[in-house]
């Protein structure tokens, strides 16, 4: 019979729950939104080479992890003028949890096809929230909000990391927890995140400038980085799809 109470079962119930008492760098990644940009960046489905990958993503968020924690302590350190309070109070202010889960839609009949990527991204640390793509409105947004308002009022979030593009539903709730003092960035794609670009209380970084996340340079080309000879720009989907 197996043991439910055992650490390792105790500690994933916590950290899923938001019952650990660390604060959280918390990313949450919008895999439908995503997929939808870099399909339209390539024009079909990406290769292996065009694929992200969630490692190297993995070791970013460790060494933004590190550099909250750092300025945390940091902060708290300034704050404090006793001695005696900063040295009992810096453990406990830098303490700061990485976490990362990836957001999913599973459309009926693609379980075969899927679950190595599922199970891939959970031996590389990400747990998966995935959900059956019943209808057109079986989205992901308001589970994403709904797991970002748990930690925002359970542990508290050190840092927001959301990698969406979706502004209509993301735009307005990650401004008010910009406003509380928590850091809040955006990944995407430039071509389809200007919402973000111009919001001033968020920070943008575009996927491919984080180290390693993709073996090879995307093929982006956008308007506002044209040659001189022009370019061509490839439709999203073949002009029969209208009869569809």
């Amino acid at each position: 019979m197996s043991d439910d109470s055992s650490p390792g079962r105790t500690r994933f119930a916590e950290t899923i729950s938001g019952q650990a008492s660390a604060p959280r760098v918390l990313l949450v990644w919008d895999a439908p939104n995503m997929d939808m940009g870099l399909g339209a960046i390539l024009g079909g489905r990406p290769t292996a080479a065009h694929r992200p990958r969630f490692d190297a993503l993995g070791r970013w968020i460790l060494s933004r992890t590190a550099d909250i924690s750092a300025a945390r302590a940091q902060n708290t350190a300034e704050v404090s003028t006793d001695t005696s309070v900063a040295s009992t109070t810096n453990g406990s202010a830098s303490a700061v949890e990485p976490e990362a889960t990836v957001f999913t839609n599973i459309v009926p009949g693609s379980a075969d096809v899927v679950r190595p990527w599922v199970e891939a991204l959970r031996n590389v640390g990400y747990a998966v929230f995935a959900k059956p793509k019943l209808s057109e409105d079986s989205d992901v947004d308001s589970d994403m909000l709904d797991h970002i308002e748990l930690r925002r009022h359970t542990v508290g979030l050190a840092g927001l990391i959301v990698a969406s593009a979706d502004g209509q539903a993301f735009r307005d709730p990650l401004r008010e927890i910009a406003a509380e003092g928590t850091p809040v960035t955006v990944i995407g794609f430039r071509e389809h995140a200007s919402w973000a670009l111009t919001t001033e209380e968020l920070e943008f970084i575009d996927l491919e400038d984080i180290p390693g996340v993709f073996r090879e340079p995307l093929p982006r080309i956008g308007l506002d980085s044209l040659p001189d000879d022009g370019a061509w720009l490839a439709p999203f989907r073949p002009l029969g799809a209208l009869l569809r």
